[in-house]
């Protein structure tokens, strides 16, 4: 997903994180100063859905303005750059089938203490 605030608050003429701070305040939402720069200069993690609710009444925007789908591959970088799961296609070194446990050795399965 692509976060787009800074785009549609500076279309709202809205160019601070302070400015949206003040913003929020006419709707009753009232979030930390560093929360709101946290939002301001990158993508958050997460977004309760009441506070999305109230950052789009703020900007008279829609959830589609705030985020945009992007393709997979261009979120993350090239797709080959994804790490493989054990035993998945291509990550084995003997390049064959799936990995299979070794048995163990026949004897002890403990080894003597140091003398």
């Amino acid at each position: 997903m692509k976060w787009n605030l800074r785009m549609v608050a500076a279309q709202r003429d809205l160019w601070r994180p302070t400015e949206l701070l003040e913003a929020f305040k006419t709707v009753g939402f009232t979030p930390s100063l560093s929360k709101v720069a946290a939002m301001w200069s990158g993508t958050p993690v997460t977004v309760r859905l009441d506070d999305l609710d109230k950052i789009c009444a703020v900007l008279n925007c829609t959830v589609g303005d705030l985020l945009q789908a992007e393709p997979l591959e261009a979120a993350t970088g090239e797709s080959e750059a994804l790490p493989k799961a054990v035993g998945a296609e291509g990550s084995g070194s003997s390049g064959g089938g799936p990995v299979r446990p070794t048995p163990r050795r026949q004897g002890s399965r403990r080894s003597l203490p140091p003398n």
